[in-house]
């Protein structure tokens, strides 16, 4: 029978989130249940209530969680009721011209649940990243949940979204190896995650830049060698100070974890010749960017966008887990602070100020 739980709905743009009563039905072919053990309070929450991302108002909010799988529906041999999973918002098809290329983490037709949660009174959700998971059970497809070793929910549930995205984003998209150079520019959560991927990856020096010098400090417990407060300088003061810290040539990987134009030209101009330029900061639809041609042309190299790190979950969700619970990649330090579903709309506030890493919900 469908279950009703509490889940942390936006009702319409700009709102303060509430704490509502929603419809998770059983699951249909392909679906999975899910206890949720924790959800990240992540930036994409806060712009889905703020209309960055659409209108489909109402949203049910929450993505980057963790969780135990409650029920499956006909045909899943993903999962089993039982299995602890983290959840992600791509589950691939497998049918694409991208997966039968053999890159399934370009897959061009990623699905989610077929069914809607609703409000009690019938109204359909949008669940968020096809997730919605503030709530004490979410509906979501069973390729949406990728198996892994139990862990702490709080800490293993972040590779859901923001985490993934900044490992990935040095590690799979920006190729980052031994001794490469790399320069983070934002040091958020998703910036901290790509500069603990390039660290891993054994690149050195590893320069983290910001305008907050306090999240600089924290930038240096996820593996940054160098640091550079931003703040007042101009874009070519902060391009200068890459090529002084690499030598005089610039980086060989630059990730731009803002996606903002100005972050994107110092990104572009800070990288050496035939250097790695990776956006993986989501910029909002009307940025523009102008830049002469003649040096993208002049400089080599490549300019990428990383979705999702391009992550294949079920490769690379056991494999950080694995490398976690060895010690080997500090996924801990990104939990700020663990939260009930109430306090929400309180992280936002936090986030915004630029207070924490993540807030965490743990049920």
């Amino acid at each position: 029978m469908p279950t009703t739980v509490k889940g942390i709905v936006a009702l319409e743009k700009g709102a303060p989130v509430e704490l509502v009563d929603i419809v998770v039905p059983d699951p249909g072919p392909g679906e999975v249940v899910v206890d949720v053990k924790s959800c990240g309070v992540c930036h994409t929450d806060f712009h889905y209530r703020e209309g960055g991302i659409g209108d489909n108002y109402p949203y049910l909010l929450g993505h980057e969680s963790a969780g135990v799988v409650a029920e499956v529906g006909p045909g899943v041999t993903e999962v089993e009721v039982g299995d602890f999973v983290v959840l992600n918002w791509r589950a691939i098809c497998g049918d694409c011209r991208a997966c039968k290329r053999g890159e399934p983490w370009y897959c061009f037709a990623t699905h989610n649940a077929t069914q809607k949660m609703t409000l009690a009174d019938g109204t359909e959700l949008e669940a968020a990243l096809g997730i919605g998971s503030f709530a004490e059970k979410t509906l979501v497809a069973a390729g949406q949940c990728t198996k892994v070793e139990e862990s702490d929910p709080a800490v293993v549930g972040l590779l859901g979204c923001g985490i993934m995205a900044g490992i990935g984003a040095a590690i799979n998209t920006g190729q980052v190896t031994r001794g490469k150079s790399v320069a983070v520019i934002g040091c958020g959560g998703v910036g901290d995650a790509a500069l603990a991927g390039s660290y891993l990856a054994g690149a050195s020096p590893i320069i983290a830049i910001d305008f907050d010098e306090k999240k600089l400090e924290a930038a240096k417990e996820f593996g940054a060698t160098h640091t550079i407060v931003s703040k007042g300088l101009g874009e070519d003061e902060v391009v200068a100070a890459v090529q002084e810290l690499t030598g005089g040539f610039g980086a060989d990987v630059v990730i731009d974890a803002v996606g903002i134009p100005a972050t994107w030209r110092q990104a572009f101009y800070a990288r050496d010749l035939a250097g790695t330029v990776v956006l993986v900061g989501v910029p909002t639809p009307e940025m523009e960017l102008s830049i002469p041609l003649a040096d993208v042309f002049g400089r080599g190299g490549k300019l990428m966008s990383s979705w999702y790190g391009d992550c294949l979950p079920e490769r690379d969700f056991p494999m950080l887990v694995d490398l976690y619970k060895q010690g080997r990649l500090p996924l801990e330090k990104f939990v700020t602070e663990r939260i009930t579903v109430d306090q929400v709309e309180e992280a936002f506030a936090k986030m915004g100020r630029g207070e924490v890493l993540r807030s965490v919900v743990v049920y």
